[in-house]
């Protein structure tokens, strides 16, 4: 292997892992999570930047959410998150919803210019000209 990234390696070892650790401190952007996400990988992210912006705590009650967040910058607040975590995948069920959620999740510029769309004409409606 040399030192350059090998794709097909990186897809095969995000699809072989059942969690992604990203308790980053800053995060401007973040693809790994979101790489994770499509190949079926849960997250468990500090909710920081882009990492809070495209994962979503899992609600099991409300069948929502992407993976599992936390806000202190602490190894107590990313174990305590991981617990959790582990408490989820004992229950399939509940894991595999949140696997398919985060596989289907669309991060595309098509989806991001709909949100603006969107949120421009809620603008207008609520500010006529």
């Amino acid at each position: 292997m040399g030192t350059g990234i090998d794709q097909e390696h990186a897809k095969r070892i995000y699809g072989g892992t059942d969690i992604f650790l990203m308790p980053s401190q800053f995060e401007p952007c973040g693809l790994g999570q979101m790489i994770a996400m499509r190949y079926g990988s849960v997250p468990v992210v500090r909710a920081t930047g882009g990492l809070a912006d495209t994962v979503s705590d899992l609600d099991v009650a409300r069948n929502k959410g992407t993976g599992f967040t936390f806000g202190d910058y602490t190894g107590e607040a990313l174990w305590g998150e991981l617990e959790r975590a582990l408490e989820v995948f004992l229950d399939q069920k509940d894991w595999r919803g949140l696997q398919e959620r985060g596989m289907k999740a669309d991060f595309s510029w098509t989806a991001s210019a709909k949100k603006y769309e969107d949120l421009y004409r809620r603008a207008i409606e609520f500010h006529p000209t």
